[in-house]
């Protein structure tokens, strides 16, 4: 799957609070491996996710080899809206 890092770190920052623990724990993996997934950095806490970042414009395009964390963050998302 391709996104731009835009579109990407905009998914990020739709969740609501408590978002990236709910998907470490439905996923079986640490927060800060989320954390990665959407872009930090912090290696030493949390394993490198499978993503390939190419330069390009929005902060260039993002290769996502497992979806897994994405498509449980769009369910979280639509959850959201459905009760608001």
């Amino acid at each position: 799957m391709n996104i731009t890092f835009e579109e990407l770190r905009n998914v990020k920052h739709s969740l609501p609070t408590g978002s990236v623990s709910r998907i470490a724990s439905e996923l079986n993996m640490s927060e800060q491996t989320v954390r990665n997934y959407f872009g930090a950095r912090d290696f030493d806490a949390g394993r490198v996710v499978p993503i390939h970042l190419e330069p390009g414009p929005n902060g260039g395009i993002v290769h996502l080899e497992d979806d897994r964390i994405f498509n449980l963050a769009q369910k979280i998302i639509q959850e959201k809206q459905n009760h608001s």
